[in-house]
């Protein structure tokens, strides 16, 4: 039997507010403060916002992060440092160890264990239109096993357009704590499952958005937090649809 998972917290970050408009989602931008001068000049746009984000969600919830297992999910992850090194094998000069550094995808998660001396496991995933989907589901599936407290954040900066267009046209993260434990929680919400509810559906402005960034998939389920506004929510945009039964205290 599936146990319920409660929301402890959410946190939103975005260097673009304006572009979140019409959505009216809380949300911050980039705190420059959360990472240390010296490290911060090698750390891309993807990471700052990603850790902006979670840092907001474990102080909302106040949890610990020092022991606290997380799950990173992105489809491009470090892709504009990638696409650097790609770029440059070609040419003679030495390639940067910075670059090769950064360039993986499990980035993001391995700076946030340094900056939180953190040593709980952490996942890093893409599964491309799925991402916050198979992000949440990886959450659910740990907390069922282990208990306790996971940090999920979904995020992908902005991406050169001649990769893929329109992704990576739109730089967003999110992060949330979720726990088996009910107190303190904003509501609680199922495992995810393909939909077989026709009336989970993306308005307009969140499709445009999650069409051009994949984290972004998690706006209904935030708006309905947001809102105190219990539904089924859809966690990405492409069929087959998956979805989760928001529920809130």
């Amino acid at each position: 039997m599936n146990k319920p998972f409660f929301i402890k917290s959410f946190s939103v970050c975005c260097p673009d507010v304006e572009l979140l408009g019409n959505i009216q989602l809380q949300v911050s931008d980039i705190d420059k403060t959360l990472i240390p001068v010296d490290m911060r000049r090698r750390t891309s746009m993807a990471t700052r916002m990603a850790i902006t984000a979670a840092k907001n969600a474990c102080e909302q919830a106040a949890v610990e992060t020092h022991n606290l297992p997380s799950v990173f999910a992105s489809l491009g992850g470090e892709i504009q440092v990638t696409d650097s090194l790609c770029r440059s094998l070609g040419d003679d000069a030495t390639l940067s160890p910075t670059w090769f550094l950064n360039s993986v995808h499990n980035t993001t998660a391995g700076y946030w264990g340094i900056l939180n001396h953190c040593q709980a496991a952490t996942t890093a995933l893409s599964a491309a239109d799925d991402t916050f989907a198979m992000g949440l589901l990886e959450v659910c599936v740990q907390l069922q096993s282990q208990g306790g407290n996971c940090l999920l954040v979904c995020y992908d900066e902005l991406w050169p357009q001649y990769l893929a267009p329109p992704l990576g046209s739109f730089a967003f993260a999110c992060a949330l704590v979720i726990s088996l434990e009910a107190t303190g929680a904003l509501g609680s919400i199922s495992m995810p499952q393909i939909n077989v509810n026709s009336a989970v559906t993306f308005s307009k402005e969140q499709m445009i958005l999650s069409q051009s960034a994949p984290a972004a998939a998690v706006m209904p389920l935030l708006l309905a937090l947001q809102n105190k506004n219990p539904s089924w929510v859809p966690l990405n945009i492409n069929s087959p649809i998956w979805s989760s039964e928001l529920t809130i205290f």
